[in-house]
């Protein structure tokens, strides 16, 4: 089994899924009392967040490399970012890192793609949504995603993630504004949504929703398990 090292605490709650999901997954694979041999280094998220907020995409990008360097001196095998906003400088690591990088994009792309999908609405931080790494890196799948169109409802996703998922915070009325917001984009011709912040499935899950979910949390673990108990 090769071992995975793990970029968490961003947000720690959301690491927490992770871990869950890949133990589980690898023991499903194996039985028994097998599980995942994993490393997690865990940031400081106001770290993160406020390098992000400032922009300052290069005190992120050397935040996360520290990590993944930790990571390798302590063995790891590939490198898992536990955000989709981390993937912002996921391919400037990948030349900079001596380790396959397991790409959530990549993974919730082969997922899409999985399901005959070609239009997909995509949810996530402001970063996510606005900035063009992830919405390019699907098109490469020939994919097209799109946001919502109101900064308002970005900006309110953006307030609602930091202040309430990113701190474990479950709130009925949030809920009901993410499922208007998800509603209005299924009438745009959403075939599918990706729930594009780790946090978001903290908040809804598929039953909540008419069209497929994407969970990316789910998928970029599965991927790591693959990873995990692949040859060579």
């Amino acid at each position: 089994m090769k071992k995975i090292g793990l970029v968490g605490g961003i947000s720690w709650v959301s690491t927490i899924d992770y871990y869950r999901y890949i133990n589980e997954g690898i023991n499903q694979k194996l039985g028994g009392f097998n599980f995942a041999e994993c490393i997690i280094y865990s940031l400081n998220f106001d770290d993160f967040q406020r390098n992000n907020t400032l922009g300052h995409w290069d005190n992120t990008y050397q935040l996360i490399f520290e990590a993944c360097q930790h990571l390798q001196r302590a063995g790891a095998e590939a490198i898992v970012l536990c955000a989709n906003t981390a993937h912002a400088v996921a391919d400037r690591l990948e030349n900079s890192i001596d380790l396959p990088i397991i790409h959530i994009v990549s993974a919730t792309a082969k997922e899409i793609n999985g399901q005959g999908f070609k239009k997909v609405g995509l949810l996530g931080t402001k970063f996510t949504m606005e900035m063009d790494f992830y919405l390019n890196k699907l098109w490469e799948y020939h994919i097209e995603a799109f946001v919502p169109e109101s900064q308002k409802v970005r900006d309110y996703i953006q307030q609602t993630l930091k202040e309430e998922l990113g701190k474990g915070l479950i709130r009925q009325e949030t809920k009901e504004a993410y499922l208007s917001i998800i509603k209005n984009m299924i009438n745009q011709g959403a075939e599918g949504i990706i729930f594009g912040c780790t946090e978001i499935p903290m908040l809804l899950s598929q039953k909540d929703v008419s069209v497929r979910v994407f969970d990316t949390t789910f998928i970029h673990a599965n991927a790591a398990v693959e990873f995990a108990l692949s040859a060579g």
